[in-house]
């Protein structure tokens, strides 16, 4: 549990950019990237917005025979696993193989393949399903295309913890790297759920926003006046690996990864615990396991849904874990810019984290006009702030009462 792990790379798909440079400026300046849904016909659906990645063309990452194959999550993943190889100038011919690993995560896995098939069997039999339904479709070919296209012969694996999965996937690939069972990893999360069943599902719920007339202000995160939360889609990708695996190749380290906390409501399926108590115990695992005090944390990512009872409870556990600190911190939630990617939504806040320590700029929760008086932290509300930031905790809470929470550290 000495093994120290390190960032080295970092690779993005989403609603306000595509790679790491254009999705932290986007952040920066409070870009939203949600409107009105252009996939498919919305007529009839409560919810006519979502935060789409526009502008992805998966030839430039996938070969066109192969992207055939593979459902958009799996695009997703791979292109921003690629990224993040690049960016972290990682030669794997270089590498031993068997020493590097995937741990994905994804909420919903290949959606758009299984509503495609599913309309061909209703409307023309079942002869006409495609060989290749089952591997597009299924959770982990994210990871498992994305070890095919790297060549990453070691532990692989996908986490499916709803909106947790990311976060539980850098959490494992950390423990991973510190167990010894391998030196370097590609991890995070991919999703692809902007699709009519997906919306339908959870305009059901009435878990989404309805501000259809005003999309770009949907997303209110611990605003009075929020009402739900705005689906997203895309991928964040993390190269991580052992401190002297990376020194000794030469690699470039953005920050460190020091902390990882998981548990269960065991509450409700899709409710948090009420005052966030689940919440508020995954960060003070995450505390204890990256061996510091409260007060050391500068800046927290939280989940920040624009959901009422997310929003209000997590709150009140950042305000159980961290007491009168909780007034210092700087936090904020990007969904307010990118959606919700859902099982990716981890994967992205985490490099917004590692991002922040990198650059000392708090990315602003945009949207914040009317406070809440259950809500009362530094929100870091439509501006970006200027501050040091030594070390950066995510949250990602998930239905089915998953809970996980990462630290990330400025590298000494």
């Amino acid at each position: 549990m000495n093994r120290r792990v390190v960032v080295t790379g970092i690779g993005c798909v989403t609603p306000i950019g595509i790679g790491k440079n254009k999705f932290w400026e986007s952040l920066k300046t409070g870009v939203s990237g949600i409107d009105y849904i252009t996939k498919f016909d919305t007529e009839g659906y409560a919810t006519k917005i979502a935060a789409e990645v526009k502008d992805f063309n998966v030839e430039d990452y996938i070969d066109k025979r192969e992207a055939k194959r593979m459902d958009r999550f799996s695009h997703f993943a791979v292109a921003a696993s690629k990224m993040a190889v690049e960016d972290g100038k990682l030669n794997v011919e270089e590498i031993n193989s068997e020493r590097f690993g995937v741990i994905l995560g994804s909420g919903i896995g290949g959606m758009e393949t299984l509503e495609d098939q599913s309309r061909k069997l209703f409307n023309k039999g079942p002869k006409r399903i495609s060989p290749f339904f089952i591997p597009m479709m299924i959770s982990n070919m994210g990871s498992g295309q994305v070890s095919i296209a790297l060549g990453a012969k070691g532990p692989n694996t996908t986490v499916v913890t709803a909106c947790a999965s990311a976060t539980n996937a850098i959490g494992e690939a950390f423990r991973t790297i510190q167990n010894g069972d391998a030196d370097i990893m590609v991890t995070g999360g991919s999703e692809a759920s902007v699709t009519p069943l997906s919306i339908a599902g959870f305009c059901s719920m009435k878990a989404m926003s309805t501000n259809n007339d005003d999309p770009k202000k949907a997303s209110r995160p611990f605003d009075v006046n929020r009402d739900g939360f705005v689906m997203g889609e895309g991928a964040g990708i993390l190269l991580i690996e052992e401190l002297d695996h990376a020194i000794k190749r030469g690699a470039s380290i953005y920050g460190e990864v020091v902390g990882y906390g998981a548990n269960a409501d065991a509450h409700h399926i899709t409710t948090p615990a009420p005052d966030g108590e689940g919440a508020a115990r995954t960060m003070s695992i995450a505390l204890k396991d990256a061996n510091i005090n409260y007060d050391d944390i500068d800046y927290i990512n939280a989940h920040g849904t624009s959901t009422l009872y997310n929003d209000k409870f997590e709150t009140a556990a950042i305000k159980t874990v961290f007491k009168d600190h909780a007034y210092e911190l700087s936090v904020s939630s990007t969904k307010s810019m990118t959606g919700h990617l859902l099982g990716a939504a981890g994967g992205i806040e985490s490099i917004a984290c590692i991002m922040c320590i990198k650059q000392g700029i708090v990315p602003p929760t945009i949207n914040y006009e009317t406070p809440d008086p259950e809500c009362d932290l530094d929100y870091t509300p439509n501006v970006a702030k200027t501050r040091e930031v030594n070390y950066a905790l995510s949250n990602s809470l998930g239905f089915g009462g998953h809970n996980a929470t990462v630290i990330f550290k400025k590298y000494e």
